[in-house]
């Protein structure tokens, strides 16, 4: 786990080392133990590499490194958890190594088997930047799931590419300036999805692809289109499925099992994050079931009713016997930390778990260096409650109420508050601001083409947003991509691929991969493992949905090692109070962030507008705090770096 981060332009400039090291020294967080430069001035490309030192600590495992033949240079940021078995592969054919390090064994298979087709035998979280001498080409490549970041794109003359945005502000070359397009994700979804980026001109590498740029005749401004290597559409064959609930059931049992095993294998001191739900409860009783010693968990919990799952996950691991430790989080611990949140994420991100994230991974780097986490789960195994309940309400856009709030959605806004208050007595203590932006969300539903566009509009938080001052055009990402030809996912299946494709990396991983590598820590996801994946995503959906009851198959394998009781529970997520805290102690830094003058850097958001929001917030009748936080990540963005 690393980080690195580089430049292409034929005029190097005066100081070229120095840049490099200042793009470096941007991110060394991600790597403190060690860093390194590689410069190749007659073709103006330069790599930075910093290095968080997990297997082979010596001296051997330093980057950038070149292949045996010198042909290739790689700066790689991940983990391949794979490397030995494809180690004892390439030495029975010939190969010899000079360390232990996975990036030695991944330059020994490109130069022996070629990139093309040694990515798919690479096992692992991984982005790099791969330079091949002979080709004279720069080639940018993510894996498969998106685990790991990857910003390039053009700034004048010069290419800029590395792990985080930060690096890319650090060469002299850099311009910004704010994507209008990216704001307006960020308005509807709380995050910006691949490929674009806050940054006009700065794009992220989708999951699974290779950008490849000739260093001889890249022409600035152009990026060309990257080249999918791995496609998760493949991964939806039922005919691969086991036969039985049961044989499905042992089947994960035995693949996850393995792949934990594998993941467990680091010099460094490892552990787990435990919040004591079905994901995290099944990686830990399976680590624990495969360690010799007591297996290190972490969780952290709230003091506020209903957010608190820190009990839970200390029963949990009261049961499997683990070394547990928890910290409870006060809104003390929030506000110290919100003004850090533009740096850790250098874009906005509004996922509010992104506090408690954070805080349970500061305080897991003081126990160890790995931390295992359960994340994917619920995409892979059909667990999100709004799968079932989205796919419902399409269904039943024909019934009477169905035909009723569609009806209701194309009528005057003013009008139909007041048809709405007279026809539901619920509904008559609620402000018009209230019952205007629900209808908003109503007749976006009731616009949707399709049963994907449904979903999308219900899980947006600005299904119109009115404080954006001007119109802007979306641009497309993965809840908007056409399915490719020939694919068939139908229904709940084709949810999951959304997800798969947008929520998850571009929300997710991004989480955790930026709160974690912040306290140099290195997470590894077990369920994303490309076998767990196949596996799980080939799963008829009777094996994983039971009365809208998702993930059957993955309790089924958490009930032989954890009492049904303990784990079987509605599920509340990595929630936070955030809405009872901009009420309170995080008041003050909002509203200094709802200021004119703050409105004044920038001309997208309309500040009467917003404040109406805060205003209504304030008074406690209505909870808009997701559509709010999504604005004050971007304020606060915008006043820490400027755009």
């Amino acid at each position: 786990m690393c980080g690195f981060a580089g430049f292409v332009n034929r005029d190097v400039g005066r100081a070229p080392e120095a840049t490099l090291e200042g793009m470096g020294a941007a991110i060394a967080h991600r790597g403190p133990d060690d860093s390194g430069i590689w410069l190749k001035a007659d073709l103006g490309l330069g790599l930075v590499h910093r290095r968080l030192a997990i297997q082979d600590l010596s001296p051997a495992g330093a980057q950038p490194m070149a292949s045996a033949s010198g042909r290739f240079v790689i700066a790689f940021n991940g983990e391949i958890y794979n490397f030995r078995q494809l180690r004892a592969e390439l030495e029975k054919e010939g190969c010899t190594f000079r360390g232990h390090s996975d990036t030695e064994v991944m330059l020994h298979a490109i130069e022996r088997w070629g990139l093309e087709e040694s990515l798919p035998k690479f096992s692992g979280m991984f982005a790099f930047a791969l330079v091949d001498l002979k080709s004279r080409d720069l080639i940018l490549a993510r894996d498969r799931m998106g685990e790991k970041p990857l910003y390039y794109g053009w700034q004048g003359n010069t290419l800029l590419f590395g792990s985080e945005l930060k690096a890319l502000r650090a060469h002299p070359a850099w311009q910004g300036g704010v994507e209008p397009g990216a704001l307006a994700l960020l308005l509807r979804h709380n995050v910006i999805p691949a490929p674009i980026s806050i940054h006009k001109g700065i794009l992220k590498l989708p999951p699974a692809s290779l950008v490849r740029f000739p260093l001889d005749g890249s022409s600035p401004g152009m990026l060309p289109e990257p080249q999918r290597y791995w496609c998760l559409e493949d991964c939806f064959t039922e005919s691969r499925a086991p036969e039985s609930f049961e044989a499905a059931s042992d089947q994960l049992e035995a693949l996850l099992g393995n792949v934990i095993e594998d993941q467990m294998v680091s010099d460094v001191p490892l552990g787990a994050f435990l919040s004591g739900g079905i994901d995290s409860s099944t990686v830990v009783a399976l680590m624990q079931a495969r360690a010799s010693q007591n297996v290190r968990t972490f969780s952290i919990g709230f003091d506020e009713p209903g957010f608190n799952e820190a009990e839970h996950a200390a029963e949990v691991a009261r049961h499997l016997g683990t070394e547990h430790t928890e910290l409870y989080v006060t809104p003390d611990d929030a506000l110290n930390l919100v003004p850090r949140l533009p740096d850790l994420y250098d874009e906005p991100f509004a996922d509010s778990s992104q506090l408690p994230t954070f805080l349970v991974s500061q305080m897991t780097r003081k126990h160890v260096t790995v931390a295992l986490s359960g994340d994917g789960g619920d995409e892979l195994f059909c667990g999100y409650t709004r799968y079932p309940s989205v796919y419902n309400r399409w269904r039943s856009r024909s019934k009477p109420a169905g035909v009723a709030r569609r009806w209701l959605s194309r009528l005057p806004e003013a009008a139909t508050a007041q048809v709405i208050r007279a026809l539901a007595p619920s509904q008559r203590g609620r402000s018009t601001l209230a019952i205007r932006h629900r209808l908003k969300a109503e007749r976006a539903l009731a616009s949707a083409a399709d049963l994907s566009d449904f979903y999308r509009q219900s899980v947006s938080f600005w299904n119109e947003p009115e404080c954006f001052r001007r119109g802007v055009q979306e641009p497309t990402y993965g809840l908007t991509q056409a399915i490719p030809r020939g694919v068939s996912l139908d229904g709940l299946k084709a949810l999951m691929w959304r997800d798969l494709n947008w929520y998850l990396p571009d929300d997710i991983l991004v989480k955790v991969d930026r709160a974690a590598m912040a306290c140099s820590l290195e997470t590894r996801i077990p369920m994303l493992d490309p076998k767990v994946v196949s596996f799980a995503l080939s799963l008829p959906l009777s094996y994983n949905l039971n009365g809208g009851v998702g993930k059957q198959v993955l309790r089924s394998v958490l009930y032989r090692h954890v009492p049904k009781a303990l784990v079987d529970r509605p599920k509340q997520g990595f929630a936070v109070p955030v809405g009872q805290w901009l009420r309170g102690p995080l008041r003050p830094w909002a509203e200094a962030l709802l200021q004119p003058s703050v409105f004044d850097k920038q001309d997208y958001l309309d500040r009467s507008v917003v404040n109406a929001y805060w205003q209504e917030h304030l008074k406690g009748r209505e909870d808009y705090s997701a559509e709010l936080w999504g604005i004050l990540m971007f304020l606060a963005w915008l006043e820490r770096t400027g755009g």
